[in-house]
């Protein structure tokens, strides 16, 4: 993964965001190339379209299979784009690189699967083919480098990651959660890796598309994976989440995009200054866990449980609220002190089992 440089596709320019874009499914050769066209005058330079669709329960529609891939070779014949499509298994392997398809994309489920990920890099052995991998369903990243590092060890050189979000139980704003640190993480291990992000799953409403793709570019990220279908509402999988061209037209013309060559030596005074503040805060926790491990003491010697539930819901909400009184959030603060307090239990069972 060292090695790994920052991806690059044949004739595509390397300017921020690289766009890959088309519907979540090739449903028919006419929407295929309805949307193709679309995008092609919209500037997208990289098409993609599912042809085989992993779904969560069977009975929904699974893709249109090998079919599929002559509307993807007449994409690449009519408009010069390259075609992407999403590949689960080695019969999906093999079928894409004969039909000549230019990206091979992995998913969320299949690259949480360790043997799933071998056989694709066994088949894709000595094959020169840009490969994309998305994050696990779950927030694992030791799982998503150890994806992107079979297809390396096969001879992959051309990878790139992209951020899809991750699956949380109930219901909640995203259909998966951002988890931001998590490819920020990814980013500063491998700082040549090319990560896109991938708006739509993150999403999975229309309308969070042009925030998402922001908060993408300020992060630094190499490019965008949008849904894009000429007619959404009518799509056989996923339409809340896909767009039409024109309205990606109209995102992408009204991104900023922040320059990422610019040197920080300006910046080198006000991070000595959070550098400092960072120690302080280490030496204040330092402090408290001491005062903890006295309470520790305390209970024990008084059999005491370590765990003092209305104590800990009035810190709680009691930060919470100074947080937002000096402009913070409230959720930010409670997940600072539910880290601060899980540690404080640790030492303090510790103190109990001595």
């Amino acid at each position: 993964m060292e090695s790994i440089k920052p991806l690059q596709f044949d004739g595509v320019s390397t300017k921020r965001p690289m766009v890959i874009a088309g519907p979540c499914s090739a449903e028919s050769e006419e929407q295929i190339l309805t949307t193709a066209h679309d995008l092609s005058k919209a500037g997208v330079k990289i098409f993609r379209a599912g042809i085989w669709k992993p779904r969560t329960k069977p009975g929904g529609f699974e893709g249109v299979g090998l079919i599929g891939l002559p509307w993807l070779q007449k994409v690449k014949k009519e408009t010069g784009m390259l075609v992407a499509t999403e590949v689960a298994t080695r019969a999906h392997v093999e079928l894409a690189l004969n039909a000549g398809i230019d990206i091979l994309w992995i998913g969320a489920r299949t690259s949480a699967n360790p043997f799933a990920m071998q056989e694709i890099a066994d088949t894709l052995q000595g094959v020169d083919i840009p490969v994309l991998v998305k994050n696990p369903v779950n927030p694992d990243l030791e799982l998503w480098i150890g994806a992107m590092q079979r297809l390396k060890n096969a001879g992959i050189t051309r990878i790139g990651a992209i951020h899809r979000g991750f699956s949380a139980y109930g219901k909640h704003i995203y259909r998966n959660m951002p988890q931001w640190h998590i490819p920020i993480e990814l980013q500063r291990r491998f700082p040549n890796l090319s990560i896109f992000c991938d708006p739509s799953h993150m999403g999975g409403k229309r309308e969070l598309i042009a925030p998402l793709s922001q908060q993408a570019m300020d992060m630094g990220f190499d490019g965008l994976m949008i849904e894009s279908h000429c007619n959404p509402n009518c799509a056989l999988s996923d339409k809340d989440q896909q767009i039409t061209p024109e309205i990606l037209n109209i995102i992408m013309n009204t991104l900023v995009v922040r320059d990422t060559t610019q040197t920080t030596e300006s910046l080198t005074l006000l991070r000595q200054q959070i550098d400092q503040i960072d120690n302080d805060l280490i030496e204040a926790l330092g402090k408290r866990m001491r005062i903890s491990r006295e309470i520790g003491q305390y209970k024990k010697e008084h059999s005491m449980p370590v765990v003092q539930t209305n104590r800990y819901d009035s810190i709680l909400n009691s930060r919470a609220q100074l947080a937002i009184e000096m402009g913070m959030s409230g959720d930010f603060m409670k997940t600072v002190y539910q880290a601060i307090h899980e540690e404080s239990v640790r030492q303090q069972i510790e103190i109990l089992n001595k």
